[in-house]
């Protein structure tokens, strides 16, 4: 958070000099003591964040992939006449522990062409697929995996 927001002070300020830099250390210091201390914010939480970061990274790239894949899927079923579209509702469980990562799967699910998160429930989703092809797997998906791995290293 340090990082950042020492990077808005220089954005906002629009050039770097001593002057503006140690200014900004110094009012950004005063932010970031006051959010670990009436914010419930730590350094401990920050690193969290940036150990992350290139993982969230690698799950954009890997969400806009599988976007792609899926759309043209969905062109395929839509263009040719010899599929019959088969629409299926799948109920499955995981194993994620974190609020945060079931909602970006749950969203993941959703943004992703022929398929819509339709509740999120405890553990559970129910998903409703255009396709049972677009549905095979989803438990066991890319994106459980990755988030998976985001998850353990936070603990």
């Amino acid at each position: 958070m340090f990082i950042l927001l020492f990077a808005l002070w220089i954005i906002f300020n629009g050039r770097i000099t001593p002057e503006i830099v140690l200014l900004g250390i110094g009012i950004v210091s005063l932010i970031f003591l006051f959010l670990c201390r009436f914010m419930d914010y730590s350094i401990r939480k920050d690193m969290r964040a940036y150990r992350n970061l290139f993982a969230g990274i690698a799950y954009l790239f890997l969400l806009v992939a599988e976007i792609v894949k899926a759309n043209f899927c969905v062109m395929k079923l839509i263009v040719s006449s010899k599929y019959v579209v088969e629409h299926k509702l799948l109920t499955f469980e995981t194993d994620l522990k974190g609020e945060a990562a079931k909602v970006v799967l749950a969203n993941s699910i959703t943004l992703t062409p022929g398929t819509i998160t339709v509740t999120l429930d405890e553990d559970t989703y129910l998903v409703h697929c255009l396709d049972k092809e677009l549905g095979e797997g989803i438990e066991a998906s890319s994106f459980v995996e990755r988030l998976r791995k985001m998850e353990s290293r936070e603990d």
